[in-house]
């Protein structure tokens, strides 16, 4: 077992014995979105800690989007409890970056695509192309594309 999967576990089991509802609720289901990461496909396989990470982030965007979705419904206690879980799933990703930091990314990726010959909005890819493997898990794509149309633009 990776050590990440093993730390989810062991949380589990101590928010099941401080009967901690949220955090083993929350637990549960992301053990069980690995699990049936494992089991996709043709063989069954043991996740990376990197694809453990990947699931958990994906978790989290679930519960985000679920949270919008539930207060623009009018739902603010299940929206709470979405925002909660997705808390929970945060302790276990890597540090998001600050738009500073995510902004001289980008300028220094821009920078780059520029110098490579790339020019106006059509260097959207190239920049991305760039940007993407040092902002991994660190900062939503949607985020990052948002930064980079920005200084493209400006």
């Amino acid at each position: 077992m990776t050590t990440l999967k093993s730390k989810l576990q062991d949380d589990l089991n101590a928010a099941i014995k401080e009967r901690d509802e949220l955090r083993s609720s929350t637990l549960r289901l992301t053990l069980a979105a690995i699990t049936k990461e494992e089991v996709a496909g043709k063989t069954k396989r043991e996740l990376s800690d990197d694809e453990v990470q990947k699931v958990i982030t994906r978790e989290a965007k679930k519960r985000r989007e679920a949270a919008e979705a539930f207060a623009q419904g009018g739902r603010a206690e299940q929206a709470e409890r979405e925002k909660a879980e997705g808390e929970v799933l945060a302790a276990y990703l890597p540090k998001q970056l600050s738009d500073d930091e995510l902004n001289a990314i980008v300028a220094q990726a821009v920078e780059e695509a520029k110098a490579a010959g790339a020019e106006g909005p059509r260097a959207m890819g190239a920049v991305m192309k760039i940007v993407s493997p040092k902002v991994a898990g660190q900062a939503e794509g949607g985020r990052v594309a948002a930064a980079v149309k920005k200084l493209l633009a400006g």
